[in-house]
């Protein structure tokens, strides 16, 4: 059986979880695929991705009290995890070295 690879939302999640550190709640995290990447993700899609990451070992969360703004409603801080860190690291390696050989065709220059 061959390697399993962060699909292209897992990364985006995941990157932008790393991204946002001690501010990675959902809402922050929608907001940042939608401005960074210009990824709109509805919040069941999200959370569909954070749970299948969470599976796979490579997410975690903590529950932190809510705020005034928020009813006192409880919300998730999530973080990454070393093997998160790891999948990620694996996908970029696998992407450059497909990308390798292909950038001067579509006119771009070659690492």
């Amino acid at each position: 059986m061959g390697k399993s690879y962060l699909g292209e939302l897992e990364q985006m999640v995941l990157l932008a979880v790393l991204r946002l550190g001690e501010e990675a709640f959902a809402v922050a995290v929608m907001g940042e695929l939608d401005r960074e990447a210009g990824r709109k993700v509805s919040r069941g899609s999200l959370y569909k991705t954070l749970d299948r990451l969470r599976e796979k070992g490579l997410v975690r969360w903590r529950t932190e009290d809510g705020t005034p703004e928020r009813g006192g409603k409880p919300r998730r801080l999530f973080t990454v995890t070393p093997a998160g860190i790891e999948a990620l690291r694996e996908s970029r390696e696998v992407l450059l070295n497909l990308w390798d050989g292909v950038l001067g065709t579509l006119g771009g220059e070659e690492r």
